[in-house]
C-alpha cells in the first residue's frame, strides 16, 4: 500500500449554506461586500489554474514550465495577429494572457468576478452535488501581507509592485514560478465578456500550488479567502429562478451566439405556465 498524502489543515473561513436565503443574508453583509468571487460546480475542486491543471495531467517535467508557459504566450502572439483587428502591445503581456483566456488557451489566469450572483450562477448552472463559491479579499491580497521567510535571499517586494500590466512584470515576477503570491485585477482594456460578467482575474506566482495554500504565505490567511458550500438539492433550484429573474443567465454573460445557445439549457427547466418538474400549473383557480 502507498503512502497517503498528509491532510493540510483548513486555514480559510468555510460555510456550509442550506438555503438560497443564507446565501444571499452572507454574501450581502461584512465582510463580503467587496470581495471578488468563483464558483465551481464542484465544491472539492481546488483554486488551480487550467495551465497549472495541463502540466500536472500530462505530466510535464516540472522544471520545464516556465519555458513552456513563455513559449505558448509567444507562439500566440506571432500567430494571433491574422485574426485580430487591433492586437495588444506586443510587450502588454497581461493583456495577452486574458485574450488568451478568452478563446480557451490554458494559462495561470483564474476568472473571478465582483458579482457573487455571477459566481452563484457558475457554480449552480451544471451542479448536481455540492457546488462551491470561492471569496478573496482584494484588500488584503493587494496589500501584501506576505511573510518574509528567514532563508529566502529574494528581497521582498510588495503585490502592487508586481503588477502584470508593467512592462517586463510578467517575466519577471510570474513565469520564473519562484514567488508564492497572488495579484487581483483586470487588463487595461477589457473585453465585453469581461465586462458582462462583471469579471477580473486572479494571477497566482506559482503553478505547483492552489490559491488556498498559497495564501498560508500571508501574515493572516483566515481574512483572505472564503469557501461557501452551496449543496445543489438545497440551493439549486430557488438559486436559478432568481438569477434568471435577474436576467444573469448565458445570454447576458457570454454575450453572443455561444451564449445563446448555452442559455437554451436552462430553458428546459423553466416554463412560465407550469413547473416542467412537477407539471404543476401556475395558473389561479377561480
Amino acid at each position: 500500500m502507498g503512502t497517503m498524502t498528509p491532510t493540510i489543515p483548513t486555514i480559510y473561513k468555510q460555510h456550509r449554506l442550506e438555503s438560497w436565503d443564507e446565501f444571499l443574508k452572507i454574501i450581502t453583509g461584512s465582510p463580503y461586500s467587496n470581495w471578488a468571487f468563483r464558483g465551481h460546480r464542484k465544491e472539492a475542486w481546488p483554486l488551480a489554474s487550467a495551465l497549472s491543471r495541463y502540466f500536472r495531467n500530462f505530466h510535464i517535467d516540472r522544471r520545464a514550465w516556465p519555458q513552456q508557459e513563455g513559449r505558448i504566450l509567444r507562439v500566440f502572439k506571432r500567430k494571433a495577429h491574422q485574426f485580430l483587428a487591433q492586437p495588444p502591445a506586443p510587450d502588454d503581456d497581461f493583456q495577452w494572457l486574458a485574450l488568451m483566456q478568452h478563446h480557451g488557451a490554458p494559462t495561470r489566469l483564474l476568472d473571478f468576478t465582483w458579482s457573487p450572483y455571477v459566481a452563484a450562477f457558475f457554480a449552480l448552472q451544471r451542479a448536481t452535488g455540492d457546488a462551491a463559491v470561492w471569496a478573496l479579499n482584494p484588500a488584503d491580497i493587494s496589500a501584501g501581507g506576505i511573510r518574509r521567510s528567514t532563508k529566502s535571499r529574494k528581497p521582498a517586494v510588495p503585490t502592487r509592485g508586481m503588477d502584470p500590466r508593467r512592462k517586463g512584470n510578467f517575466a519577471r515576477y510570474f513565469l520564473k514560478g519562484d514567488r508564492e503570491f497572488i495579484w487581483l485585477g483586470e487588463p487595461d482594456t477589457m473585453n465585453r465578456r469581461l465586462i458582462a460578467q462583471s469579471g477580473t482575474f486572479a494571477l497566482p506566482g506559482v503553478l505547483d500550488k492552489p490559491m488556498e495554500e498559497i495564501v498560508r504565505k500571508y501574515r493572516d490567511p483566515k481574512n483572505m479567502i472564503a469557501k461557501f458550500i452551496l449543496p445543489a438539492g438545497q440551493v439549486r433550484e430557488t438559486g436559478l429562478r432568481e438569477l434568471y429573474r435577474m436576467n444573469i443567465t448565458n445570454a447576458t454573460l457570454f454575450p453572443d451566439l455561444d451564449g445563446l445557445a448555452r442559455s437554451l439549457a436552462y430553458e428546459l427547466e423553466f416554463h412560465w405556465a407550469y413547473n416542467p418538474r412537477t407539471m404543476e400549473s401556475f395558473r389561479t383557480e377561480e
